[in-house]
């Protein structure tokens, strides 16, 4: 096989492994995943229930990062405590040898009728959950043809000369093996991937056997690390779970770095092909590892929780609060919490549209630099959930998931440009009205407080909408546009009355009234903008328009003019 085409077929082989253990992941989260989390929070009743829950839950998921990260959102909210914490991980460990075990028989032939099965079922489920189940059949009938592809493609490295002089090196140095191995691993965030592509190499004879044990040490400590990439952002109580992992499996896995040349020996004696002697190794090391860490686990919580302390924060730093990192592969878990992080940040903007009122009445520049403070933290909510649903939109949704992604993250933009007009506008005006030692006209402020009120009314409306997707909101928010347009307008046709009376106030402040009714009407705008994806679901518009005359709380729409309502 030419060269290139060896490593385009070792590439392939590997993404598609990758991507099979993805869906045999994602699958199951889907299928089972809330009564895995359930069970996972209800077996804490002693260490050995705890170590065989984190196994079982891991042993179905195939992915100890997935159960770490469901593992830290648990402790960071307090449901399970670090120590038991840590004894579920154990038993993750062990749980995610189960895969491995299974791959090393014979039994790659199985993928035409695990492929065929579950395209079948997926084809002509129509339920999630059964659709889910199809996923899984998917996904493993793609490992064990990514694995055929994998020992196929590895047999000619045994007779390249770079690639002998290469293990040569590494023979030599397990050290560097076991390096290598660690950041392959984080990079694949998958130990099992590492483990299967080790046993491909081990049986097509690539690899001597001490250095496919290296291997294996390193890709258990890399799959340790892969999580701390999900809890980057999360509160102390959260990461510890993931650093605590990692220096329980490095804590053994270095010392075992000495004995691979004898247990190469050891499995050597008791027989078995590579591949067994491979995934052997693996459960082993595994479950040595539980069997000494497990009366340990509280002096290494301990310790944990020393190297990252609680640190207090800053009354001024805002964190999202329902963000779960756990549940980004089940869309339906993961957009309900966005929209429930919207909605905060939803009532957020309120208050700052609220309090900006009397900071326009009162020259109070105090208050402006609260406001614009406020904006600090809009802007950080708003990246965190927009980055969420980044993360969220890489598990396959339906077309409803979709388009709830979409009105999400066009909602969460509007909330953060609502923001950004009340700080950067808003307060500029507000500013340059007390420097200049301005007041409104008694006339013009309840102009203005007028137009801010039903601003806000539309605020609240706006949250409505957007939480509960009802039609007739959506149609009565719709129906305000052209009002609000129309209340611009009049307001600002009676300041330019008083302009005509000479009015002193008026004249000073001209520019900031009429500045202040247009970004107010803006802000309307950016509000209105949320009803638009449900009327054209509800097939309620018709050329950017409501359809025909619609009746909703004794207001008429004609399409002809949307702005005439009686």
């Amino acid at each position: 096989m030419p060269g290139t085409e060896l490593i385009a077929t070792l590439f392939g082989s590997v993404a598609l492994l990758l991507w099979g253990v993805r869906m045999v992941r994602t699958g199951m989260t889907r299928a089972f995943g809330g009564p895995l989390r359930h069970f996972l929070t209800t077996q804490v009743k002693s260490r050995t229930s705890a170590f065989f829950a984190g196994l079982g839950v891991t042993g179905l998921l195939q992915s100890s990062t997935a159960t770490a990260l469901l593992l830290a959102s648990f402790t960071a909210r307090g449901l399970l405590t670090l120590t038991t914490a840590l004894i579920m991980m154990l038993g993750a460990n062990v749980g995610t040898t189960i895969a491995a075990q299974a791959f090393s028989f014979e039994i790659i032939w199985l993928w035409t009728v695990l492929v065929g099965f579950g395209v079948f079922v997926f084809m002509a489920a129509e339920g999630d959950k059964t659709k889910a189940v199809s996923r899984i059949a998917i996904g493993l009938g793609l490992m064990l043809l990514s694995l055929q592809h994998l020992t196929a493609a590895a047999q000619p490295l045994r007779d390249s000369p770079l690639f002998v002089s290469v293990l040569a090196g590494l023979a030599g140095d397990p050290l560097f093996g076991f390096l290598i191995a660690v950041g392959a691993t984080w990079l694949m965030h998958s130990s099992l991937t590492m483990v299967l592509l080790v046993m491909a190499l081990a049986t097509a004879g690539a690899v001597p056997m001490p250095l496919a044990f290296a291997l294996i040490l390193g890709a258990n400590v890399g799959g340790a690390i892969a999580p701390l990439t999900g809890l980057a952002t999360s509160p102390p109580a959260g990461r510890r779970v993931a650093i605590g992992n990692i220096i329980q499996r490095a804590a053994v896995a270095i010392p075992a770095l000495l004995l691979v040349r004898f247990s190469a020996d050891i499995l050597a004696f008791l027989g078995g092909s590579p591949a067994r002697m491979v995934v052997n190794f693996h459960t082993a090391f595994n479950i040595v590892a539980a069997t000494i860490l497990l009366p340990l686990t509280t002096p290494f919580a301990r310790l944990t929780e020393w190297l990252v302390p609680d640190r207090p924060e800053a009354t001024d730093v805002v964190r999202p609060r329902h963000l779960d990192a756990s549940v980004l592969d089940t869309p339906s878990e993961s957009l309900a919490c966005a929209m429930r992080e919207t909605l905060a940040l939803g009532d957020r903007v309120s208050d700052m549209l609220r309090d900006t009122l009397p900071v326009l009445d009162r020259n109070d520049m105090k208050a402006v630099k609260e406001i614009e403070k406020s904006d600090n933290a809009v802007d950080a909510i708003y990246e965190a959930i927009k980055l969420y649903l980044v993360k969220a939109s890489k598990a396959e949704m339906n077309d409803e998931e979709s388009r709830r992604y979409v009105e999400t993250l066009t909602f969460t933009t509007n909330l953060e440009h609502i923001g950004d007009i009340i700080d950067k506008n808003l307060m500029e005006l507000a500013a340059k009205k007390i420097k200049n030692r301005y007041a409104f006209s008694p006339e013009g402020f309840a102009e203005i407080r007028r137009y801010h009120e039903r601003v806000m009314d539309n605020m609240r409306l706006a949250l409505n909408v957007f939480a509960t997707r009802d039609v007739v909101l959506a149609r009565r928010l719709l129906a305000e546009k052209a009002t609000m347009r129309n209340a611009e307008l009049e307001a600002s046709e009676l300041h330019f009355a008083r302009l005509r009376q000479g009015r002193p106030e008026s004249i000073e402040t001209s520019s900031i009234h009429l500045d202040i009714l247009r970004d107010l009407k803006r802000i309307n705008g950016h509000l209105t903008s949320v009803a638009y994806p449900i009327l054209e679901v509800a097939g309620e518009l018709r050329d950017s328009r409501l359809r025909v005359t619609a009746r909703s709380n004794n207001v008429a729409i004609d399409t002809a003019d949307p702005s005439r309502a009686t």
